[in-house]
């Protein structure tokens, strides 16, 4: 069986605004154009995979079943937008702030690489093929680390584009994922693949 290219999406910052640990529907709020490019991620043929860091699980901010009703939620928002999702991965671990079921130095918190490696196995990914877009170093080094060769960092605030640089891990940058989406470099990533 051939092995899929993928878009793998952190969550908090590129697919939705950062409010700090959201977990309610009211408090989801999309990055403007992110549905819609994700539509064009997945038309290119690319499975669309979230890898995201969710400590407020482990911090007791609230529990796995609050976070499967917000994650089935925005699947059905990614369907209905035409960018169904693959996977959707998590991790409740932190290594320090964490209620001790949880507090453990895991393999699949970013920067580790083991949700890209965990979804790349279930999911049959051809990781070097594949696309990152994260808007923390996190990110993109467990998408380094995992192998996945384009790293986009968004900097969806805008201050950290203009201040900061860009992350030695990543290999472009952009304010959000309709920019980067839209640039005809990164296109040419995708849909020549």
């Amino acid at each position: 069986m051939t092995r899929r290219r993928a878009a793998f999406l952190d969550r908090d910052g590129v697919i939705n605004v950062n409010h700090g640990y959201v977990i309610r529907q009211q408090d989801f709020t999309f990055v403007p154009g992110t549905l819609e490019a994700c539509a064009t991620l997945s038309r290119s043929g690319l499975a669309l995979v979230v890898v995201t860091n969710q400590s407020g699980i482990g911090r007791g901010y609230y529990d796995e079943a609050s976070f499967a009703v917000l994650t089935a939620w925005m699947r059905a928002c990614f369907a209905a937008a035409g960018a169904p999702l693959a996977g959707v991965y998590h991790c409740p671990h932190h290594p320090t702030e964490a209620l001790p079921f949880w507090r453990l130095d895991c393999d699949c918190r970013k920067p580790a690489p083991g949700m890209l490696l965990r979804a790349a196995a279930e999911l049959n990914l051809d990781l070097a093929g594949s696309l990152m877009f994260g808007d923390h170093d996190s990110d993109l080094e467990a998408a380094r680390a995992a192998g996945v060769a384009t790293r986009i960092w968004l900097a969806t605030d805008g201050v950290r584009f203009a201040a900061a640089g860009m992350p030695a891990a990543a290999t472009h940058r952009f304010l959000s994922l309709h920019d980067a989406v839209a640039d005809p470099e990164v296109r040419r990533l995708f849909d020549d693949g």
